[in-house]
């Protein structure tokens, strides 16, 4: 690249960081060559054709880190030296002709991830000096992919909340607003794309882990069908990292991103098998069911039966909506194929708690199990239930593991009629940052208080049988916070959702910057 040209770019990225940013339009964001909102794709297309290098990509993202991260707090384990030297490597490979999809390209990892030389914490006090050894499957993916990671995002203590705050990190806030949360567990990971850091990042979800941050804070996600991407390595602080992958019930890693095109790319270089399972199979994911948004069949439904959804949240799907029909898209409101979202939501919700509680000590599980005996029998309250699953006997689990294959059957059939389900992703856009008991903690959903813990119904209708769910924003509300919708498909179908999603992003509008100041 002469000399001229990279004046340029440098100069605009310095100019960029010292004004705020506006809320432009989202195509305006991705094309504009001194945005520090380019998707991945666009990046590696800069790179490959030597318009701009790794190093100046680097040095740009640890400026703006630098300059607006002392407020937002996304990226809180920081490895700029490694970075700057992978992306002098990058460089030099780019040169002599390589072209891997990522080769340069700066991201971020969340904090749970293993990332080789880094310390994985989790959020646990007293773990933050323990290197792990080696990278997690999916870092390693991407790393193979060349993507330079620059460092971690944050989280909340255990990967257990909605926000992301712990006592060694301290609180990650909204971009678009700081008094709010980004959501959680992936909240630094949604921060760090909304504020512009980096293009792509990679979250873990079990109750929205990942689609929460994405709908909280106006960005894309994926969460991917049960077991697509390999879990390895995306362990608490101590945890073995097996040569082998071993499948955890209900949780996945994924993507996010600023475009749905970045999902696709970072699912394509991070799905597959993991090791020893690779000998004997391969990935093959069915293509999109359809190329043009008007084949699509949609079901479109914005209320559930066990968590009240708010005014604004049930206005924005309804808008997006009208925007599909228009476009030609078959849309429904009901369909009787529907599984029952009282019976999904119940059966997840013990079987979550079956999933959090297995390591819980002895004494604490003895004091829950001798609660939970005390309840009435006929009692089916989510906070009962919650409280039932955490001490639930094996033969209990298998029956409610059976309880789940027919609910999947039911999805099965659903989706033989149609393609994709739309829905809310939570009841409400970013709420206030909120640290006390979560036991007591209230959400308001239009002047009503809901039981904190109420929230997972939404991701439960995704997560108990392990469908592909891609989150996208679609609106804002109308003190300006951003609210997503999810695009939940048929098993292994997740091309489908992410192609939905782009369809739907090129119509109707995708990610918009949020105003952030210096």
């Amino acid at each position: 690249m002469d000399s001229s040209r990279r004046a340029v770019i440098v100069g605009a990225g310095a100019a960029t960081l010292a004004a705020p940013l506006g809320a432009a339009r989202a195509q305006d964001t991705r094309t504009d060559p001194a945005s520090d909102y380019r998707t991945a794709r666009d990046l590696a297309a800069a790179l490959h054709t030597r318009q701009v290098s790794a190093v100046e990509l680097i040095d740009r993202a640890i400026a703006r880190i630098e300059a607006h991260d002392g407020a937002i707090n996304a990226v809180v384990v920081r490895d700029f030296e490694r970075a700057r030297t992978a992306a002098a490597d990058a460089d030099r490979a780019l040169a002599a002709g390589d072209r891997r999809p990522l080769l340069g390209v700066p991201i971020t990892v969340k904090e749970a991830f293993n990332v080789a030389g880094l310390p994985t914490t989790w959020g646990i006090p007293g773990t933050e000096h323990a290197r792990a050894a080696e990278d997690a499957v999916a870092v390693r993916r991407l790393k193979a992919a060349g993507a330079v990671v620059i460092g971690k995002t944050n989280v909340p203590l255990m990967l257990y909340d909605w926000q992301a705050y712990n006592a060694i990190y301290g609180t990650t806030s909204n971009p678009w607003d700081l008094a709010r949360t980004p959501g959680g567990s992936s909240g630094g990971a949604a921060a760090a794309l909304a504020a512009g850091y980096v293009s792509l990042e990679f979250g873990s979800d079990i109750a929205g882990s990942l689609r929460a941050p994405a709908s909280f804070c106006g960005v894309f996600g994926h969460k991917p069908t049960h077991d697509l991407v390999p879990m390895r390595g995306c362990v608490p602080p101590g945890a073995p990292s097996l040569s082998v992958g071993v499948e955890v019930d209900l949780a996945v890693v994924g993507p996010m991103a600023r475009s749905a095109g970045d999902l696709a790319l970072a699912l394509d270089i991070t799905a597959g098998p993991d090791d020893a399972d690779a000998i004997g199979y391969r990935l093959a994911l069915p293509a999109p069911r359809h190329a043009a948004l008007s084949d699509f069949r949609v079901l479109v439904i914005d209320q559930h039966p066990l968590l009240p959804t708010s005014n604004v949240v049930r206005a924005a799907l309804d808008k997006i909506a009208d925007g599909l029909r228009k476009a030609g898209c078959t849309v429904a409101a009901t369909s009787p194929l529907l599984p029952d979202l009282a019976f999904v939501g119940r059966t997840y919700t013990q079987l979550f708690m079956a999933f959090a509680g297995a390591d819980l000590p002895g004494d604490a599980y003895r004091k829950m199990r001798d609660a939970a005996a005390t309840l009435p029998s006929g009692d089916q309250s989510l906070a009962t239930l919650r409280l039932r699953g955490a001490v639930i006997s094996h033969a209990q689990w298998i029956w409610l593991d059976r309880v789940r294959a027919g609910i999947a059957d039911q999805w099965r059939r659903l989706f033989g009629e149609l393609d994709v389900l739309l829905c809310p992703v939570m009841p409400t856009p970013a709420f206030v940052h909120d640290h006390g008991d979560m036991a007591a903690r209230r959400i308001s959903v239009d002047g009503n208080a809901v039981p904190y813990a109420d929230q997972s119904m939404w991701p439960s209708v995704a997560t108990l049988t392990g469908l592909p769910a891609t989150v996208m924003p679609i609106g804002r509300s109308d003190d300006g916070l951003p609210i997503g919708m999810q695009i939940i498909g048929p098993h292994l179908e997740d091309r489908t959702t992410i192609a939905f999603a782009e369809l739907v992003e090129r119509e109707l509008g995708g990610f918009v910057a949020p105003p952030l100041k210096k």
